[in-house]
């Protein structure tokens, strides 16, 4: 049997960074909205609590898409001003997902914000697996020249 035809587990990572022309503050407010995302994230409809917290960790969110799938999502560490922690618990072809965007400050009007997550999959190919790390760092960099759209107007 060929190597790359066969299902198996695989990890990677997705790191994207973008510097945007707007204090800390504005953007950690835009980003610390963990239910703000149809605003800037590519292609999501709705995004809703799950839970009775709204900030920090414990704070669950449900995220919608175009196509109708849904990804529910645990914050699992915040730090005020600097950067959140999330696990995708559902929706992904994933056996785990946590990913941790990140703010820093440059100069008063320069914010460096970076995206990173580590993924290990279900049951696949090499080769579909290496297709969806692709995706997901294409997903990131659209959505984050959004917000940095958004927050640079």
């Amino acid at each position: 049997m060929v190597k790359s035809l066969q299902k198996s587990f695989h990890t990677g990572t997705v790191k994207k960074t973008i510097k945007i022309k707007a204090s800390k503050d504005k953007v950690w407010r835009k980003i610390s909205n963990i239910v703000g995302l149809p605003s800037w994230l590519v292609d999501v409809t709705k995004t809703e609590y799950l839970s009775q917290k709204k900030k920090g960790v414990g704070a669950i969110r449900l995220i919608t898409f175009g196509d109708g799938n849904e990804i529910e999502e645990h914050i699992v560490a915040w730090e005020k001003g600097e950067y959140f922690t999330y696990v995708a618990t559902e929706g992904l072809p994933l056996r785990a997902y946590v990913a941790t965007i990140s703010i820093k400050k440059k100069t008063k009007t320069l914010t460096e914000l970076t995206w990173q997550s580590y993924l290990n999959s279900q049951k696949m190919s090499e080769k579909q697996f290496l297709e969806f790390l692709v995706f997901m760092g294409s997903f990131y960099e659209a959505s984050l020249e959004n917000l940095k759209n958004l927050l640079e107007k």
